[in-house]
């Protein structure tokens, strides 16, 4: 497991390494000691189809850091700081990740989450550093002309709930930042 860094404060890209054999492989996916940061207290997986875009999300209260990673497929995986006296606040940050890259993407706490699959099949982990909290959710809406994130897909398929998400002005009025 290697950590490498980004421009964005405390967000980091985890290179997994693979032990390989004749069986297959053998990769560590977690390691407190190498990545830090909060105890990781809930694992969840979502499986999705093909050109699926889940987010904007993250809690108000009872913030989450998260770990990704991809056991199967391939997805963009986007982040937008909300953090206060962040110097890349409101700034968007993008990456691959796979199964065949091995990357997975600790973000910390203070921002906003999101990806679109790439894959017919996609398998996506989670380690988070809190339960999941339905009423101190929000998000911000996928398609935000201020934030101007390109996608590789035009149409993708997106939940009615994200759909309805608010601009990030309108999260700048409630919030301000996280």
């Amino acid at each position: 497991m290697k950590l490498l860094k980004t421009k964005f404060k405390d967000l980091k890209i985890i290179k997994l390494k693979k032990n390989k054999d004749s069986r297959g492989y053998l990769a560590e996916t977690y390691n407190k000691k190498l990545i830090g940061g909060k105890e990781l207290v809930f694992d969840y997986k979502v499986i999705s189809k093909k050109n699926i875009f889940r987010g904007f999300h993250f809690q108000y209260k009872f913030q989450q850091v998260k770990l990704i990673s991809v056991l199967k497929g391939k997805i963009l995986d986007c982040v937008i700081d909300l953090r206060k006296n962040s110097k890349t606040f409101g700034k968007t940050y993008k990456i691959i990740l796979s199964e065949k890259n091995s990357l997975s993407l600790y973000v910390p706490n203070g921002f906003a989450h999101s990806y679109l699959t790439l894959d017919k099949e996609n398998i996506v982990y989670y380690k988070l550093s809190n339960y999941y909290a339905p009423k101190f959710e929000s998000g911000i809406f996928w398609n935000d002309k201020d934030l101007n994130i390109k996608l590789p897909v035009k149409n993708p398929s997106i939940s009615n709930k994200d759909k309805n998400l608010p601009s990030f002005k309108n999260f700048l009025k409630r919030f301000k930042y996280l």
